[in-house]
């Protein structure tokens, strides 16, 4: 089943493509197509990291740092019970997300909560604004 068909309500096609995308490109470690879902300002929390992540530029310099001394490499990802919600030029994506990633301790599956603010700019695209991550389970 495709992450479309498990969406309760049926977003705008931009809307659709700017998740598929988002999920897509995560999945397959594709740096350049994963930071470009994202808006120069946004803002990050993950619970692995303390205090908040405060740009685009900030969340890819880190995202490199992990590259380089963990051996980070996402494996896979899997969206699971998604819920969307639309409001006007903003948008919020909250489910569970499975990933598999690899570092240098081997492969891992993590499961966790993760809630994506959307905004759509003057240009008709969808962009993150804002990614809160929380922990889940080791699956």
């Amino acid at each position: 089943m495709t992450f479309a068909m498990q969406l309760c309500a049926s977003p705008q096609p931009s809307l659709q493509q700017a998740i598929d995308t988002l999920i897509d490109c995560f999945g397959r470690h594709d740096t350049e197509g994963y930071f470009d879902c994202f808006h120069p300002e946004a803002r990050f929390v993950f619970y692995t990291v303390p205090g908040e992540v405060l740009s685009k530029a900030a969340y890819r310099q880190r995202w490199q740092q992990w590259e380089q001394e963990d051996g980070f490499r996402v494996l896979g990802c899997e969206s699971i019970e998604p819920e969307l919600s639309e409001y006007g030029d903003c948008a919020v994506l909250s489910h569970r997300v499975r990933t598999r990633l690899c570092i240098q301790a081997g492969e891992l599956t993590l499961e966790e909560r993760e809630s994506i603010v959307f905004a759509r700019q003057d240009d008709g695209r969808w962009l993150c604004i804002h990614e809160h991550l929380s922990a889940g389970e080791a699956v």
